[in-house]
């Protein structure tokens, strides 16, 4: 150890701390992943007229006490039960409130608000059982009780979607354990990354995945039944030619990117579990070093 080392403050973190990072930075990179089809990335707004990246980096930051607060209420709590519940439901919606303030009324993160609070508490809950499938379980129980102090959400553009076409949405993807992430992105980003895709290349063929079977109720609202038919199949194409690092894979994602484009319709469904998965992902390597014993 150097004479500098030496007089550098040790860092401390909290679990929360810790939880919060993980997903805020599962957000940042979300949104900087390029090239995303229809999506906000570093080339540009996608199909969204009211987004951009700075606004996404500035909503993800602003979410950070929000996520801590609802690791921690589950770290206080140590089970699942209806406190917990309505706990992590009341720190979500004032976290939604501080999102929209920093946006001026832009909805940018409220479906990842949902996703990522649940997978927080819930890894907090068992920080030494962090598998994907064991924090997804309990994300599920805890999605699954109702939260009484929860507004009426029928008028949401998600809700109406739900009745008018008949599939689940967010909260249901929640109380299934987020199947699209277990069973489709992370075997898929698994495998990219063992076929040598690259970290990026790796991180488009998860989202992908998810967008080959998810009922995705922000492309369903601008786009329809045919805007959804045409992101999973041109999803599929793509995965089938071998992904983004594959030349034909490539040329496949730029077809759906301009379908997407032409149809108005940005996937923000998916890319809210492509954050879920990140977060999952970094989570199964356990507890970093500076948490010492909890």
């Amino acid at each position: 150890m150097n004479a500098f080392t030496a007089i550098q403050p040790q860092l401390s973190l909290s679990l929360g701390d810790w939880l919060a990072d993980l997903a805020v930075d599962a957000l940042i990179d979300e949104a900087d992943l390029s090239p995303k089809p229809g999506l906000v990335d570093k080339r540009g707004s996608g199909a969204h007229s009211d987004l951009h990246l700075g606004l996404m980096h500035a909503s993800a930051l602003a979410l950070w006490p929000s996520f801590k607060a609802m690791a921690e209420a589950a770290q206080h709590s140590g089970e699942i039960d209806q406190a917990l519940r309505e706990d992590v439901g009341r720190i979500g919606r004032e976290g939604e409130v501080e999102m929209l303030r920093v946006t001026g009324g832009v909805n940018t993160h409220r479906g990842a608000i949902w996703a990522l609070g649940l997978l927080s508490a819930a890894a907090a809950l068992e920080p030494r059982e962090l598998a994907p499938e064991q924090v997804a379980v309990r994300a599920a129980r805890l999605a699954l009780l109702n939260d009484r102090a929860a507004p009426v959400a029928g008028d949401s553009h998600g809700a109406q979607v739900c009745r008018l076409y008949g599939v689940h949405g967010a909260r249901e993807e929640a109380q299934l354990g987020f199947p699209a992430v277990i069973q489709q992105a992370l075997p898929q980003l698994a495998r990219s990354r063992a076929a040598g895709a690259g970290e990026q290349n790796a991180r488009l063929d998860a989202l992908l995945a998810i967008m080959t079977q998810l009922a995705d109720t922000c492309v369903l609202y601008r786009a329809g039944m045919a805007g959804l038919t045409r992101m999973q199949s041109g999803a599929r194409a793509v995965l089938a030619a071998g992904g983004c690092a594959n030349l034909d894979g490539r040329r496949l994602l730029r077809d759906l990117e301009r379908d997407m484009l032409h149809l108005r319709a940005s996937p923000g469904g998916a890319a809210d579990l492509l954050a879920a998965t990140l977060f999952l992902d970094r989570l199964q390597h356990g507890l970093p070093a500076q948490l010492g014993s909890l």
